[in-house]
């Protein structure tokens, strides 16, 4: 017999590339390769969401339930007694329009504000759902003996499943999209179909910006400057001064990499950049190339090394002499701490002050998030990432809607598919669809390593084979946080604290991860909290903080400023040249450059 026939084509070239016997060392990577090459096929169905990761928390759930009679008989009665409220308030709206509602909504809940929910029936439509998100929200806590995050997960998951199935959401249930219905005729429906085919059709290829009126360069990030220096991974933008003289220091902000850097240079009344060129300071930005398949073995000490310290350099060359005020967003904060902590072990002394804009440095509790993050969960968007050479757009907008469903998918599918209402664009909303690529091995690195393992804060991150630590940082610090952030909790953020010993502004304003930061003066409705810790001072828990620091009203721009400008020499100086020609760095083209316009 010839068994060459009987080896398959793959097992022929392994025979080919190794010696005779194959070593078992092949045999295993093989094998592996194959692993991961079937994650990464599922992972593509699936939007990059672990099944198992998923699953695992519910059997754990579902398994501690069963053995708990205890909470077994604690939820049955309170379903008979959620049961009976219920049907007590329905056939006392049948007579009486003045029965209590039994159970509220959830103070951000706005689903049901509309008038037209007091009437009944749909009023008990709303309390029947209401009901049921109360009870399995019981359900769905912690059993004795069960992960806690296998409970939040659960929580979560069981939350977002009967938001589906939300009265709102339901045309037939809904009496705003019913008045409207029988209003127009049924024409609201015909024009939210086209608004669904359009949506559906444009998905893959339509430009953001281009159709929600916000043109990149004009309507946003439009502040005028030049391209002073570029390379593989960044285009460093230097913007023109507006007034005669300038603070001494300049500014050098790092934006995170998960979007693009003009959330911070958006429509010009409310563009950060422009507030800080008009306040008189000479500012810096980092503009992040969008990766492609071929960066994927881009690392995140090359976002720190090519990002943050050529940029650094490129700034020092233009204002020899002069230390830098350094500001991180997001991520781009977490990357600032780790070059500044890793410049202080290494006794470079560049930086004037440090700002972290809804930045974590600690990841112990990283909120909402941490509910799509566990070892099973990692390793399967690792395999997709391997696959494909970097973490796509969609793959992750997906995980940011989900978190606020229903202000983000099931607001927006009711107002232009069942209503058929258009909704105005703005330009942060611009910014928010003008998303990003992020490489593979560097966003491997950042969910195992910081995420995952916590190792900065933990004593276990090493630069250039060498661990850092965040106490090594010396210069004062000025930290933000935001109150309803889903993507860096306040409290997390706040943990700062335990790990430096610094002088530190802490400011907590009002708002989410991004409108809480784009906060101009004049903003209705803003406040902050803030307090200063000086050198040594004890730590405070975050809530204890909160009730003893100073709750002022207005934007936090203005008092972020009035502490750059305290912390900068007190004489202004001419602004600086455009770039450094005589040392290679010429204006290459204007603001904004090109990286940013990458698709």
């Amino acid at each position: 017999m010839n068994t060459k026939k009987l080896i398959p084509a793959a097992s022929r070239a392994l025979e080919r590339r190794a010696p005779s016997p194959l070593s078992p060392l092949l045999h295993a990577a093989s094998f592996e390769t194959l692993d991961r090459a079937a994650q990464a096929t599922a992972a593509r169905f699936t939007q990059g969401i672990s099944v198992h990761a998923q699953m695992s928390a519910w059997i754990d759930w579902a398994a501690h339930l069963a053995q708990s009679p205890g909470r077994q008989l604690e939820l049955s009665i309170d379903a008979f007694s959620s049961a009976a409220r219920l049907a007590h308030f329905g056939l006392h709206n049948l007579v009486s329009d003045k029965a209590a509602r039994p159970f509220a909504p959830e103070p951000s809940d706005r689903r049901f504000d509309d008038d037209a929910w007091n009437s009944f029936p749909f009023l008990f439509f709303e309390q029947a759902f209401l009901a049921q998100r109360q009870w399995w929200r019981k359900a769905t806590r912690e059993v004795r003996g069960m992960r806690a995050n296998n409970a939040a997960r659960v929580s979560f998951l069981a939350s977002k499943y009967l938001d589906s199935f939300s009265p709102s959401n339901l045309p037939w249930l809904n009496p705003v999209v019913i008045e409207q219905t029988r209003r127009e005729a049924g024409a609201n429906l015909l024009r939210g179909f086209e608004h669904f085919v359009e949506d559906f059709f444009d998905a893959a290829t339509q430009s953001q910006n281009g159709e929600s009126g916000y043109e990149i360069g004009k309507d946003v990030a439009a502040t005028p400057g030049e391209v002073i220096y570029r390379n593989h991974l960044i285009e460093l933008i230097q913007y023109q001064p507006t007034s005669e003289t300038v603070a001494a220091e300049p500014i050098l902000i790092v934006p995170a990499w998960i979007m693009k850097y003009y959330v911070l240079d958006l429509a010009a009344h409310h563009s950060l950049v422009r507030y800080l060129v008009e306040r008189g300071f000479t500012v810096f930005m980092i503009s992040w190339r969008n990766p492609i398949a071929e960066d994927r073995d881009v690392s995140l000490d090359d976002y720190r090394k090519l990002g943050v310290m050529e940029a650094l350099d490129v700034v020092n060359a233009i204002l020899p002499g002069r230390r830098v005020h350094g500001a991180g967003y997001c991520l781009g904060g977490t990357l600032l701490s780790i070059a500044a902590a890793t410049m202080a072990r290494d006794g470079d002394a560049r930086f004037a002050s440090v700002t972290l804009l809804a930045s974590q440095t600690d990841f112990s509790e990283p909120g909402d998030l941490m509910l799509f993050v566990d070892a099973a969960q990692v390793a399967f968007l690792e395999d997709m990432m391997w696959d494909q050479g970097f973490l796509d757009t969609y793959q992750m907008s997906g995980v940011f809607m989900a978190l606020r469903s229903n202000e983000l998918f099931w607001a927006r599918a009711i107002k232009e598919y069942l209503l058929g209402e258009r909704e105005q664009a703005t330009d942060l909303m611009a910014w928010s669809a003008d998303q990003t690529r992020m490489p593979y091995r560097m966003h491997a690195q950042y969910l195992r390593g910081l995420f995952l393992e916590n190792r900065l804060t933990a004593g276990r991150y090493a630069v250039e084979d060498d661990v850092i630590a965040l106490k090594d940082i010396s210069v004062p610090m000025f930290v933000v946080g935001t109150e309803t952030d889903h993507i860096s909790p306040w409290r997390s953020v706040y943990k700062v604290h335990l790990f430096t010993d610094n002088e530190m502004t802490f400011v907590l304003t009002n708002g989410g991860h991004n409108a809480g930061i784009v906060s101009e003066p004049g903003h209705p409705g803003r406040r902050y909290h803030l307090a200063v810790r000086a050198p040594n001072d004890r730590y405070i828990g975050a809530d204890h903080w909160r009730e003893r620091a100073k709750l002022l009203e207005g934007s936090w721009w203005p008092a972020w400023a009035s502490w750059l400008e305290r912390l900068s020499a007190p004489d202004r100086v001419a602004p600086p040249p455009m770039g450094a020609p005589e040392k290679g760095f010429v204006p290459l083209a204007p603001a904004p450059g090109s990286y940013v316009r990458q698709r």
